[in-house]
């Protein structure tokens, strides 16, 4: 009688102690919802950061901070230009980014996370300038069109072993680099590439489509283990280096300012018009050109996924691969990770988000 009777307690406390485990789990659930207010990251999901968007909000909310990965929710079997990729514009310039020449830096900054940090959050596709600098290549912001000390990042060697130890690290995923190029020295790039390990992962130009053909399945580029593209602005080291000229093979609109007016999408001047289809890529910049984190927070939201769908009609009803923003993980929600799941709804399956083709 005795044990029967200190039993009840014991299963009313286990059955009550198993209900508050229950309820924090369900609370600590709900807390992690995007848009809920947080104090630190340790009150957000997975994916999740701590973010206050001034001067929209009063207070930190709960956004997003990681991409969807398309190769693992859905597969990878389709060619690399029908999938999206986030791309960060001036990867390099990171804010906090120490000197590297001695001489305090004098310009903008555009992301506040290291490459690594960026690759590991979902971005894939990565814009470098590239200079001359002090008898190498060097990651830099330019005054006339010359680096100098205090416009000077880094050595682009450094940038490019984060990229090799990242590629290494993560078989199945793919990396583009386009390249803003005004390195002149004879195959200054080539011996950097060499250099930083990451010739093994090399796309070569000989595969790319051209007149508008699809590019090889994702899977098949992971399988020969061909998974760096690499594009540079300068035409001639096509031919001289085996480096692709960006707009043979991918159209772009405007960048800065006149790639954000609202209803608009035209291309840049060295870009082919954007409903050129003999060009199966397609770049879509979003940022302005004097970047301001403020203001980056808040065009992450409606307004780029207008632009999203401005550039599409622009484009011969063709959705971006690149979606390229400065301050990635800014935003008031879902930002540009969620119109990349946007274009990658709408390319796989199309569906207003790409978690939607996982069901299908």
């Amino acid at each position: 009688m005795g044990a029967a009777f200190t039993a009840a307690p014991t299963l009313a406390l286990a059955t009550t102690a198993h209900a508050l485990v229950l309820l924090v789990a369900f609370l600590g659930t709900a807390a992690a919802n995007m848009g809920d207010s947080c104090s630190t990251a340790a009150d957000c999901g997975a994916g999740q950061w701590c973010f206050d968007c001034q001067p929209e909000f009063a207070g930190s909310n709960c956004v997003r901070s990681a991409a969807t990965n398309p190769f693992q929710l859905t597969n990878n079997s389709l060619p690399f230009n029908k999938y999206a990729y986030l791309t960060t514009h001036n990867s390099f310039a990171i804010v906090g980014e120490p000197s590297h020449t001695g001489v305090p830096r004098i310009t903008f900054d555009n992301q506040e996370d290291t490459v690594t940090e960026q690759l590991m959050n979902g971005a894939r596709a990565l814009m470098l300038d590239t200079y001359d600098f002090k008898g190498d290549v060097w990651l830099c912001h330019s005054n006339g069109g010359k680096c100098n000390d205090f416009t000077a990042f880094e050595p682009a060697l450094d940038t490019f072993k984060e990229i090799e130890a990242f590629l290494g690290a993560n078989p199945s995923e793919i990396v583009t680099l386009i390249l803003e190029d005004y390195v002149h020295a004879p195959n200054g790039l080539t011996n950097v590439f060499k250099a930083s390990g990451l010739m093994k992962y090399w796309f070569p130009v000989s595969k790319m489509p051209q007149n508008g053909k699809d590019w090889p399945l994702v899977r098949d580029m992971v399988a020969r283990n061909q998974r760096l593209l690499v594009f540079t602005s300068i035409r001639s080291k096509q031919a001289t280096e085996g480096i692709a000229y960006q707009w043979n093979f991918m159209v772009e609109n405007n960048y800065g300012d006149d790639g954000m007016d609202a209803g608009e999408c035209s291309n840049r001047a060295e870009s082919a018009p954007l409903n050129d289809k003999t060009k199966s890529l397609v770049l879509m910049n979003y940022f302005p050109s004097v970047p301001v984190k403020i203001t980056a927070c808040l065009q992450h939201s409606k307004s780029l996924t207008d632009m999203v769908n401005t550039c599409y009609g622009a484009a011969g009803n063709r959705w971006a691969n690149f979606l390229a923003v400065d301050y990635y993980k800014r935003s008031d929600g879902g930002g540009a990770f969620q119109a990349t799941d946007l274009l990658n709804g709408r390319l796989l399956c199309g569906c207003q988000d790409v978690k939607a083709c996982s069901v299908r």
